[in-house]
């Protein structure tokens, strides 16, 4: 049996800037998009969003590598894979969906961490991030 979360899942892991075009079908006009960096409402600025991460991230691919549903709230756990400064970038994170009654998603947020998986690769303050890290782990 499919569930509302199969096809968002599967757009998702084929996401490509072609496939952008599409997105009126898997999300609202008014979705609400959400991550470490943004926090967008309506469907253009989501399709913005991602347009950015094609035009800066190259080789993106998302994996989910599990989803569970209850009613029409979905979480999806993912791992993303991309090219950043010309070096594999690799994190996992967690997303959750919630669909709208029409079944196409009403609010997109995802949740990874930007400090470990995003600062520490940067030069400069990649290195006082994961010493500062590393000392409060102590």
């Amino acid at each position: 049996m499919t569930t509302l979360c199969d096809a968002y899942q599967l757009y998702m892991e084929t996401l490509t800037p072609a496939s952008l075009a599409d997105l009126s079908t898997y999300v609202t006009e008014d979705v609400r998009f959400k991550d470490p960096f943004n926090d967008v409402q309506g469907i253009e600025n989501m399709r913005a969003i991602f347009a950015h991460m094609f035009e800066t991230i190259g080789d993106v691919k998302f994996f989910v590598y599990h989803a569970a549903i209850d009613g029409q709230v979905c979480i999806m756990e993912w791992r993303f894979e991309g090219i950043l400064r010309d070096k594999p970038w690799i994190f996992d994170g967690t997303t959750k969906l919630i669909f709208a009654d029409d079944g196409r998603v009403s609010a997109h947020i995802d949740y990874w961490d930007a400090a470990r998986d995003f600062y520490e690769h940067l030069p400069g303050i990649g290195w006082v991030l994961e010493r500062l890290r590393n000392f409060i782990a102590l």
